[in-house]
């Protein structure tokens, strides 16, 4: 068989495994005498892709029975072939064995969405081979209730594996942002080589240039104040925990422990739906017990989360608000704008984050964020990696709609 011929079976099996099994037939007849048979590793993939796509699939998930099919290869899709459970077990060696974590982490979730398969994350050994992945978290806030008692410490251990891998890819970004953006407003006397304004010395030194030498001899250096202040500014964090936020709601969780770790930063989190819950403490102590605080779903009342807040502004000037939300009221409209109408005119710096994620466009009340933009308040969707900017340009005093406008134009 020469390259072109290998290439041309490449490509009909992949194109086999991406149709299914009513494409065998059809697919055989294009590829001529020599027919269409899987490898035996093509078979096990098949058999996974038909425990979840197929529609003869009865999708009967099982936890200890042996009718997930036979590989054979030699046609159908195994768990489409009259046999009524799928062992679970198997099922997720298999999808983890054979294919890429991004697509693990989409079958697991069509798993439970389409086939309605929670008995994943209801049995400890099932769930102990689940991939983590921030999909798989909300799922799991969402049915926090359901989950039996003895499931409950592997459930943990996974949103606390997610949640350290969060932290991570964040953390760091963050703390320089606001460390240096806090930093760099005050100068001191006191000389440190770490802490040197090499833009101010440069610029107030200029008239001291050697033309000869062409070298710039400074008579005064200027540095910036390194030392950590107490609670320098308030940062309040308002979260829906409507369904459609859920992605959003665990990356503010992160957002909110990596602010309470900061000594400069009275940091408060807050969580609404129709009522509004304070987890600031959950938050500072452990994210994973405030997302276990959290309860995805339910209605939405802005106006009411956005008055409780209010409570915690003691200094405006000093004070960024970061409501994150997809802006769906369902409380009184009027008094939601007329409130962060004035709060931003008293000089708090507010953001409106439509979603915080790594995900597309999100869905939101496209009027009421055209009302809060208008009004000096920008609302926008945020990737996790454009927040230290923002964050950052919000206590350095920046334009924050200009700001929200470049990052989101070079992100795009």
């Amino acid at each position: 068989m020469d390259n072109t011929d290998k290439k041309q079976e490449y490509s009909t099996s992949r194109w086999r495994l991406i149709l299914g099994e009513a494409a065998q037939q059809p697919l055989e007849n294009m590829n001529g005498a020599g027919g269409l048979r899987l490898t035996e590793e093509e078979a096990v993939m098949d058999a996974a892709l038909a425990a979840i796509y197929d529609e003869t699939t009865d999708g009967s998930p099982s936890a200890g029975g042996s009718g997930r099919g036979s590989g054979s290869g030699s046609g159908g899709r195994g768990a489409g072939s009259g046999r009524g459970s799928v062992n679970l077990s198997r099922w997720l060696g298999d999808v983890r064995n054979l294919f890429s974590e991004d697509v693990v982490s989409i079958i697991q979730n069509d798993a439970i969405e389409r086939r309605g398969w929670k008995q994943l994350l209801f049995e400890p050994e099932l769930l102990a081979s689940v991939k983590p992945d921030i999909q798989m978290v909300g799922t799991l806030m969402a049915l926090k209730g359901k989950i039996p008692e003895k499931t409950k410490d592997t459930a943990r251990q996974l949103v606390k594996a997610v949640v350290d891998e969060l932290m991570m890819r964040m953390k760091e970004d963050m703390q320089r942002a606001v460390t240096g953006a806090l930093n760099k407003r005050q100068h001191t006397p006191l000389p440190s080589l770490s802490g040197l304004d090499w833009k101010r010395t440069i610029q107030r030194n200029l008239k001291h240039y050697d033309t000869e030498r062409k070298i710039l001899i400074p008579e005064r250096f200027y540095y910036f104040d390194r030392a950590r202040r107490s609670k320098e500014w308030t940062v309040i964090l308002d979260i829906d925990q409507s369904g459609s936020m859920a992605d959003s709601v665990i990356w503010a969780s992160v957002t909110g422990a990596i602010f309470a770790s900061m000594p400069a930063l009275d940091t408060r989190v807050v969580v609404f739906d129709t009522e509004v819950v304070d987890l600031t403490k959950q938050c500072a102590n452990d994210p994973v017990d405030m997302l276990f605080g959290i309860q995805l779903g339910g209605g939405t009342d802005i106006n009411k989360s956005v008055a409780y807040c209010e409570n915690f502004i003691e200094d405006p000037k000093k004070t960024l608000f970061i409501m994150i939300t997809d802006l769906y009221e369902g409380g009184n409209q009027s008094a939601l704008v007329r409130r962060m109408r004035e709060m931003r005119e008293s000089g708090v710096r507010t953001l409106c984050l439509l979603a915080l994620s790594d995900g597309g466009r999100p869905f939101y009340d496209e009027r009421l964020a055209r009302q809060l933009s208008r009004d000096g308040t920008p609302c926008f969707a945020c990737t996790p990696g454009m927040l230290p900017e923002l964050v950052a340009g919000a206590l350095q005093g920046r334009d924050m709609s200009e700001l929200a406008k470049k990052l989101t134009s070079e992100k795009g």
